[in-house]
């Protein structure tokens, strides 16, 4: 192999030396490359520089022959990513050069933990392109949530997106089911949540207490059946983990099929209606990073197709419901 001179991305402004090699080369292992910088075989504008360097968008980086296997990627892992982008290129409800908007499914995490085995972050690895660049994820839905999540595609997106939420310029709408019908019917929940003890678990917290922060739903009455359930529209405000989980057990009104938060006693599940948890991120509404809205909507999940029929709701209804 000969010498190669390698430009650096617009999107990859700020990556350290090191990840930058492991994203472009990642057969060379971390010693090699440590070698070839400390000879000066690696050079940056022509300088010599430290594996920790930061790079700055336009530099060019001196690259020199590489052994056969130091710039492979390995076909198991390529094969085994098979499945994984074929399962979310079926998911995916929005696409373009700077974002993916993905309909999540009930049950696949959106990052790892614990026993989990598949998430989404793993899977994105799947849609590393050639440069080596991996969409990233710019905001989280719990395991048992479906619906939208948006995804960047380039660094550049990613920072523009996270900061998009992290202003609350976005506007999230979720449907759920929930155990009786909430009065006023229309209202804002205003609390403050920190984990409990577990730490598997949000609780509602005094203002000032340590690790407690604020949280501000809004929701709608957009159908009931009897007393028995309503089809609430929910807007986060706030971004908390299990926001709209932990504030509609809050008010006395959980939503249906939630192992953590559903404390009705005596409740029974309605027939034809599956037990798990009634929570869709239906739609989301923010500013995309090349100008204009981006407005994406996510359909039902089966579990919630079912019930909406069982129930006679339509999601019309809610769609049609502004809060």
């Amino acid at each position: 192999m000969a010498v190669e001179t390698k430009k650096v991305d617009r999107d990859e402004a700020g990556m350290r030396l090191d990840r930058w090699f492991k994203l472009h080369y990642p057969g060379l292992g971390f010693g090699h490359l440590q070698k070839l910088i400390r000879s000066g075989q690696v050079r940056v504008d022509g300088a010599r520089v430290e594996t920790s360097a930061r790079l700055a968008a336009g530099q060019s980086v001196r690259v020199p022959p590489l052994a056969a296997g130091d710039s492979r990627a390995t076909k198991p892992v390529a094969l085994r990513k098979t499945s994984d982008r074929e399962a979310l290129e079926a998911a995916i409800l929005h696409e373009d050069a700077d974002v993916i908007v993905l309909n999540k499914p009930y049950g696949l995490a959106v990052q790892g933990g614990s026993g989990v085995t598949r998430h989404v972050d793993q899977m994105l690895e799947a849609f590393t392109d050639r440069h080596g660049r991996k969409p990233r994820l710019v905001h989280r839905l719990d395991r048992d949530t479906a619906g939208v999540l948006v995804v960047a595609r380039t660094r550049t997106a990613a920072a523009f997106l996270g900061e998009a939420f992290k202003a609350r310029e976005t506007k999230k709408i979720y449907f759920a089911l929930v155990a009786g019908v909430p009065r006023p019917s229309n209202g804002r929940i205003s609390t403050f949540l920190a984990r409990d003890g577990a730490g598997e678990k949000m609780r509602v917290a005094k203002h000032g207490e340590s690790g407690a922060d604020h949280a501000v739903t809004l929701y709608g009455l957009a159908d009931q059946a009897g007393q028995k359930v309503a089809f609430l529209v929910m807007r986060p405000i706030t971004g908390r983990t299990h926001q709209l989980r932990a504030h509609a057990a809050f008010v006395n009104h959980p939503i249906i099929g939630d192992p953590k938060y559903f404390n009705v006693e005596n409740w029974e599940l309605p027939g034809g209606l599956q037990n798990r948890l009634h929570l869709v991120a239906r739609r989301i509404v923010l500013p995309h990073p090349k100008g204009g809205t981006l407005d994406v909507t996510a359909p039902l999940p089966p579990h919630m197709h079912q019930s909406f029929a069982v129930l006679g709701f339509d999601e019309r209804s809610g769609d049609g419901l502004e809060i």
